[in-house]
């Protein structure tokens, strides 16, 4: 008992100290002058040691006893925190009250109340409270305080009444042409939330109305853009003339989501006009003209990119880590297609960001395999350090890809089985393994395994993917083979790669038609090597060779070294 009265002692001086000194303010009323006399610090220190041992109860009313006594925050504060602790909302919710009663300007007693009642999901009771907070908050402060609220109401069970609690909560501010906005927006997100989409965008329409330059209702108005829903995107702009870079940056995140280049062209290029020297346009600028095969803008505007996070990290506390990142990957590639290995490699030397090390050292493995250097690629994957189990996964996974790239199969399928042996539950190592078997022709084994994957994962489409693409590509049990791709389908409908292997099987069953409009759309979703062999061919069998042509050519432009690109053009005796 004595060593625990010692542990105790810094704690209970603490308190003595601030019941004696407390501060004199306006909302919080002074303490009262005495010091802690004997008999209330040792039923302070009771108190402690009985909600440490065995009478949490006890040692929990005893110290809310002393804070009622000494008017101390640290008390009650420690009052709700022993009630917490062990799981006693009601009794917490009891403290919080008191503390409230004894000190009602107190802020922090106020959202503890809010904070319990929300954790035993008492909704239509945080109302008062919530109103409460808004009232204590500075001035300064209201507006950050509205946009928290559906933060606060996350993990409720009934969002349609914290929805239209919060609606209640909130309207005498939603003609303010100030915090009207921000208040209408907090609305919106909790409809949204509610699943409830016409509230949500009645909230932003009425939001911009108060104020266009509220950045609050036009993030609203962001979150709900849709194809079908052009009112959105007609408040998002109004809102752009007095737009942040910041927001114009994620209304170009919508547009590319939504395959808009052109439109999200528009928007960067107005930024730049804006604020030349704002980073990000230039890596999204230059991400644009990679993709559309304009290698030295890509370069320019990269490399520009990463003058300006130097500079700005030097001056500044924001983190472009994982931008910088980027930029160097894609530097790195675009060097790598141009066969300048020792300059790809320059580029991944700088990656600095602790995340994306062994991401960096995997991609310069790959470049010393691509130059003959197989062996001392897979020793650098190794002598990489594992943090977590993530990592050991990623060496293992680069270790098989160099192995499959380079035809050597069989050490493949030993470094997986070994590897299996030891993680015997590890449905993405299985998966691989099968599809090491595959490439080895033991398609008895690959499918063993992935039936084993079906059955463990029965809403997991790769393995139904991967079993029917690899009998429709050999022409075996091919209804089969549509069915098992099917229920891929069903299960994954926007996936471009399960669409081409329906389209392959399509293909197989001389579906040519059918195959064709498959691989379009496909293609048209994720512009794939893959997909463009197989669209190719189909082209090809139709008798359109101008048109597979160019699809090949497209496609060779992405990546000449691509196996299956070259088998189909090799087989099919086509010289782009």
């Amino acid at each position: 008992m004595h060593l625990k009265t010692c542990f105790f002692l810094p704690l209970l001086l603490s308190l003595s100290l601030t019941t004696q000194a407390q501060p004199s303010s306006d909302s919080t009323p002074r303490a009262q002058s005495s010091a802690l006399d004997s008999a209330l610090f040792y039923q302070l220190l009771l108190g402690e040691l009985n909600a440490r041992g065995d009478d949490p109860a006890t040692g929990y009313a005893l110290m809310l006893d002393g804070a009622r006594k000494t008017n101390d925050p640290n008390l009650f504060r420690r009052a709700v925190h022993m009630a917490l602790q062990v799981r006693s909302g009601e009794t917490a919710l009891l403290a919080a009250k008191a503390w409230s009663q004894a000190q009602p300007g107190s802020r922090e007693a106020n959202q503890y109340i809010l904070q319990v009642l929300l954790g035993l999901n008492r909704i239509p009771e945080t109302l008062e409270p919530l109103k409460r907070d808004l009232q204590l908050s500075a001035a300064n402060e209201k507006q950050d305080t509205l946009w928290a609220i559906p933060t606060l109401f996350k993990r409720v069970s009934d969002h349609a009444l914290a929805s239209a609690t919060v609606k209640k909560t909130l309207a005498s501010y939603l003609q303010d042409h100030t915090l009207g906005p921000t208040a209408w927006a907090v609305v919106g997100r909790m409809a949204l939330r509610a699943g409830d989409a016409p509230a949500a965008l009645a909230a932003a329409i009425n939001g911009i109305k108060l104020n266009p330059r509220s950045e609050h209702a036009a993030l609203l108005a962001l979150s709900l853009m849709e194809p079908e829903q052009a009112t959105a995107e007609q408040l998002v702009q109004q809102h752009i003339p007095h737009a942040r870079p910041e927001f114009r940056m994620a209304y170009i995140k919508a547009l590319l989501n939504a395959k808009r280049e052109a439109d999200a062209k528009v928007q960067l290029q107005a930024i730049r006009q804006q604020t030349p020297d704002y980073p990000d346009t230039w890596l999204i600028e230059g991400a644009l003209a990679m993709q559309e095969g304009h290698i030295e803008a890509a370069r320019s505007q990269l490399q520009h990119y990463l003058e300006l996070t130097e500079r700005a990290t030097k001056t500044a506390s924001t983190d472009y880590q994982r931008g910088r990142t980027q930029a160097l990957f894609s530097l790195a590639q675009l060097d790598e297609q141009q066969k300048d290995f020792k300059q790809a490699d320059a580029w991944l030397l700088r990656v600095d960001n602790a995340d994306d090390l062994l991401r960096a050292q995997i991609r310069r493995a790959g470049l010393m395999a691509r130059q003959g250097q197989l062996e001392q690629a897979l020793a650098l994957i190794e002598s990489q350090p594992d943090q977590t189990a993530s990592d050991a996964r990623l060496k293992r996974s680069a270790q098989v890809q160099l192995l499959k790239e380079h035809q050597q199969f069989k050490r493949a399928r030993s470094l997986l089985q070994a590897s299996l042996a030891d993680h015997p539950d590890d449905p993405d190592m299985a998966y691989d393994l099968a599809m090491v078997h595959e490439k080895l022709g033991e398609l008895d084994d690959m499918e063993r395994l992935l039936r084993q994957l079906i059955a463990a994962r029965p809403n997991d489409p790769q393995a139904y993917n991967a079993l029917g693409y690899a009998l429709a590509d050999r022409h075996l049990r091919l209804p089969e083979a549509k069915a098992l791709i099917n229920q891929a389908v069903a299960l994954a409908p926007n996936d471009a790669y399960i669409s081409d292997s329906l389209a392959w099987v399509e293909f197989r069953l001389g579906n040519l038609e059918t195959a064709l409009q498959l691989l379009q759309a496909a293609y048209q979703h994720k512009p794939d090597v893959e997909i463009a062999a197989h669209l190719g061919e189909v082209l090809w069998s139709l008798k359109r060779p101008a048109e597979a042509l160019q699809i090949w050519r497209e496609a060779f432009k992405l990546n000449p070294d691509n196996e299956n690109l070259n088998q189909t053009l090799k087989r099919l005796q086509v010289k782009l």
